[in-house]
């Protein structure tokens, strides 16, 4: 869709527009006036400030298709000049929101709000001593998020203030995650660091001896500094892709070398592909007493799991399950995607169905996200996937089902390019919640991220300002500077926890 913008140049606002106009277009150009482009659509726009408000008003013409809007939006006194150009920004896109939703018959049910955390913005404003209709009636005026979403975040919100009462408290500990990046194969919509492992143990090898350096290194120096781990995280990749013996080694690096390992909260091990659970690995995890995994069905459709690059069978998935709840994984987690190319209402609905003759602690519901570096997205021609409101059943039969089999959601985060504007939800029945999974969408704590593309992001445990810091993605640059990365992470503790 091409949309000629008339009345503003200020190229502050492009990305604003650019954010909004994705949510009713797949491909969207917007031009300018001055950039004479053959549009499919004219907006016109005005901004107008004073020293207590801004107007804008806006109307658009979209094949014969007419619409206006406007909004006013109030500056106090204490403002900044950049939170100023934020109510700006923040009713320019009210008013095109206003616009597009009007001509295309499309109601987007998150409003304006694009960014990954929802739930943050509403922890903040009862944080601050806002009531909570106040906070609701505030989302739904400033960001036009509609009822249903509104109470879906305070829900969440709920449930996370139930599961971990001292939430609030926990910004002098930190959690730590530990990304192993290999796979037997990589997936179609992956964008995770991950190595198909055949043929690469030398760099296996070379990896862990780096990831136990730094786990060695950042234990030391937490515990000298009296800082107390809350959760543990392996992902990836995939961790159980590495031997049963490599990963023996690497639990017990984790107890010798964390402070306090056995009074951790939550350790979690990724164990997304079936295909990688082995009696053995079950075994060294219930050794450590390593109860929480994830084994990943992502549909119950063979041809799915083949068109994607699963590379195993709906019943591997079912068989290791059992494997491992008969071996004493005692809280299992599934994750499910919605949109997978040629999948539709009735084959979700299957998958569903399925998922309930095992009944895991937790699911998290994913909605497909054409993110930028996936082989999906490179070759988008090639994987078909259902159109808007189709995509939105499969969500409405997702909550369904949830609610009827006495799950509830505690977290819940967004991405660019999700289908249908929608989000990724997680699920657990009572006591069942996943604290780290918390704690990284509500940035209410350091994360330290150890390992190959790991991400770490510092949060200063006073003002809350956050800093990112990651690792190379690749194993050979992490194997060559591995101990550069630990230094530097450790240099920017010391700093935060001064």
């Amino acid at each position: 869709m091409h949309i000629t913008i008339k009345g503003i140049e200020d190229e502050r606002y492009y990305r604003n527009l650019e954010n909004i106009s994705n949510l009713f277009f797949e491909e969207t150009q917007i031009v300018f006036e001055d950039q004479k482009q053959e549009t499919g659509a004219a907006v016109t726009l005005h901004i107008t400030e004073t020293e207590e408000s801004v107007l804008v008003t806006g109307d658009i013409d979209m094949e014969g298709k007419r619409a206006q809007a406007s909004r006013t939006g109030t500056f106090s006194q204490e403002m900044t000049p950049k939170e100023r150009l934020k109510q700006v920004k923040t009713s320019l896109s009210y008013v095109y929101l206003m616009l597009l939703q009007e001509v295309t018959g499309i109601q987007q049910k998150w409003g304006i709000l694009t960014g990954v955390r929802p739930t943050k913005l509403l922890h903040k404003m009862l944080r601050s001593g806002t009531a909570k209709e106040e906070a609701h009636r505030q989302l739904k005026e400033q960001y036009c998020i509609t009822d249903e979403k509104i109470n879906l975040m305070q829900e969440i919100v709920d449930r996370q203030l139930q599961a971990v009462p001292d939430l609030y408290d926990l910004s002098k500990e930190v959690s730590i995650y530990i990304g192993i990046p290999f796979c037997p194969t990589k997936c179609a919509y992956c964008t995770f660091p991950a190595y198909a492992i055949n043929g690469r143990q030398g760099s296996v090898h070379s990896f862990l001896g780096g990831l136990h350096y730094e786990m060695k290194k950042m234990g030391e120096w937490l515990r000298e500094q009296g800082i107390k781990i809350t959760t543990v995280y392996y992902g990836g990749g995939t961790p159980t892709s590495i031997t049963a013996e490599e990963m023996d080694m690497l639990y017990e690096e984790m107890y010798q070398s964390f402070p306090d390992a056995e009074n951790i909260r939550e350790i979690t091990v990724e164990a997304g592909r079936p295909d990688t659970i082995q009696p053995d690995k079950l075994n060294v995890l219930k050794k450590w007493n390593i109860d929480r995994i994830s084994i990943n069905p992502q549909s119950y459709i063979g041809a799915t799991l083949k068109a994607i690059g699963r590379h195993h069978t709906v019943e591997e998935t079912i068989e290791k399950f059992h494997m491992a709840r008969s071996m004493g994984m005692n809280n299992i987690n599934m994750d499910l995607i919605i949109g997978l190319p040629g999948e539709a209402l009735p084959e979700f609905q299957y998958t569903l169905a399925e998922t309930e003759k095992l009944m895991p602690e937790s699911l998290t519901v994913h909605t497909l996200s054409f993110k930028r570096a996936s082989e999906m997205t490179r070759n988008k021609n090639r994987y078909k996937v259902s159109p808007r409101e189709e995509i939105s059943r499969m969500m409405d039969a997702a909550v369904k089902w949830t609610r009827e089999h006495q799950y509830t959601p505690y977290y819940l985060y967004r991405q660019k390019n999700i289908l249908g504007n929608l989000e990724n939800v997680g699920y657990a029945r009572e006591g069942q919640d996943s604290i780290y999974n918390i704690m990284i969408m509500e940035e209410q704590q350091t994360i330290i991220g150890l390992g190959c593309g790991a991400a770490s992001k510092f949060i200063h445990p006073e003002t809350g300002v956050i800093t990112h810091f990651a690792n190379p993605k690749d194993p050979k640059s992490y194997n060559d500077g591995f101990q550069h990365y630990t230094h530097e992470k450790i240099r920017i503790l010391g700093e935060l926890f001064s």
